[in-house]
């Protein structure tokens, strides 16, 4: 399956697991499309100031590609700064959260894999 960029709904996100602010979330495929595999494949938008809160993996797991700016990421208890080309994975009971507290908005790559 092929996806152009123009083809992709963007979605208006605010408070996402009680974090702050709002952002984007460009649909790159839907889960209907993924073969029962993923539940989602989206490129988010992160503007400054702007936070996706506390939340556990359980049942699937999360990956986040950083395409372009910095972030700072918690993952099962420990803090860390991302820059672009970094990466986190979080299953097996894992939590993790992302906030933005740069001046610029940052984009990553959020893949949940069933």
């Amino acid at each position: 399956m092929v996806r152009k960029s123009s083809q992709m709904q963007v979605r208006y996100r605010e408070h996402v697991a009680d974090g702050k602010g709002l952002l984007f979330s460009q649909d790159i495929f839907l889960e209907s499309e993924m073969a029962d595999k993923a539940r989602m494949c989206s490129k988010i938008t992160l503007p400054a100031g702007s936070s996706i809160g506390t939340h556990a993996h359980v049942q699937d797991a999360e990956l986040y590609y950083v395409l372009k700016g910095e972030l700072k990421v918690v993952d099962n208890g420990k803090e860390y700064s991302l820059h672009t080309g970094d990466a986190v994975f979080t299953a097996l009971g894992g939590t993790h959260s992302v906030s933005n507290e740069t001046d610029s908005a940052a984009e990553f790559l959020a893949v949940i894999i069933k």
